[in-house]
């Protein structure tokens, strides 16, 4: 029988203990795209073989923020407590992605129990880097290819936001509790009838102009402004008000080509350390490596957490212009 894209596709729930395993017995899971299901198994991975982990979330679904196709049905992965990529094989990325974790690339495990000694069996490493890389781009900029590049493909299947099981199972796996999964339906729900507002009644007799739950609006007309704070590393910063924030963004919602969403300003008015300023990042609709002129800011333990987006538990890492911050 075919399995319903809202039915359970995971044994592990979140708090699981896991060993990855070893990079031999992954390796002879993937094809000769050093894939499984469509999903990249990559070098960044390999620090991770033979550790003992916890489930931090069930992956079993994940947004699509370029295509806007919303969200789609991942099957048998999670993401693992501390497990984020280096992107040392990916041009030296900052991003720090959630990993996605297949479950024939873990073995569950008893708490205590002592690890799995390493057989040194000796891996194709070449397999995993050539798959690192797209075909270039016309100009000849190389392109990269990365389990978020790829991520449409592993989940090819949308996930209808009405089907109620996929919030019934976030409870089920410990990926949200009830009060946050009847928000998020909620907030889903809202969403589809603003946009539909939009479609088909005159401007005048929109709600907050048709916009999505969160209300950003973008105000300024023209080229938008930029601050230089040079933050560093361990600073202290307060996120400044949606109000403020919104008065350097332009109609697209953007700084300087950077977009502000309304995820990110459910961190609006808190306090947070500065953990990195990142300068490189992959292009996810691309594969670019794409330099950025301006730095971002990425603070700690400060990043999506889904509420607006039907619980994806993906967690991606928000980035911030330095105008949005202020220090403490």
């Amino acid at each position: 029988m075919t399995q319903s894209v809202a039915e359970p596709t995971s044994g592990l729930r979140v708090g699981d203990l896991v060993e990855v395993r070893s990079a031999a017995e992954i390796m002879a899971t993937l094809d000769e795209h050093g894939e499984l299901d469509n999903l990249p198994f990559m070098p960044e991975m390999l620090e991770f073989c033979g550790q003992q982990l916890t489930v931090h979330k069930v992956a079993n679904k994940v947004c699509d923020p370029y295509g806007r196709t919303g969200m789609h049905r991942m099957t048998n992965a999670v993401h693992l407590t501390g497990a984020r990529c280096g992107g040392t094989a990916h041009g030296g990325c900052q991003t720090a992605c959630s990993l996605y974790w297949k479950q024939e690339w873990l073995k569950p495990i008893a708490p205590g129990t002592p690890p799995t000694p390493a057989n040194g069996t000796r891996i194709d490493l070449e397999l995993l880097e050539v798959n690192t890389h797209k075909p270039p781009l016309e100009s000849g900029k190389p392109r990269f290819s990365c389990q978020s590049t790829e991520m449409m493909r592993a989940a090819p299947t949308c996930l209808p936001f009405r089907d109620v099981r996929q919030y019934v199972e976030d409870v089920s796996v410990g990926n949200a509790t009830a009060r946050a999964s009847l928000l998020a339906f909620f907030f889903a729900m809202f969403n589809r009838l603003q946009a539909l507002s939009k479609r088909l009644l005159p401007a005048r007799f929109l709600f907050r102009g048709g916009m999505e739950w969160g209300f950003v609006r973008g105000r300024v007309i023209g080229k938008t402004p930029v601050a230089q704070l040079d933050l560093q590393p361990g600073e202290i910063v307060r996120i400044r008000s949606k109000e403020q924030i919104e008065l350097t963004l332009n109609a697209e919602r953007l700084n300087r080509g950077m977009g502000f969403e309304e995820e990110m300003s459910r961190h609006c008015g808190r306090t947070a350390r500065v953990q990195r300023r990142i300068t490189r990042c992959l292009d996810e609709t691309t594969g670019e490596l794409v330099v950025m002129k301006t730095p971002a800011i990425v603070l700690e333990d400060v990043f999506c957490t889904g509420v607006y987006h039907a619980n994806c538990p993906r967690e991606y890492v928000t980035f911030w212009r330095e105008i949005w911050l202020e220090r403490v």
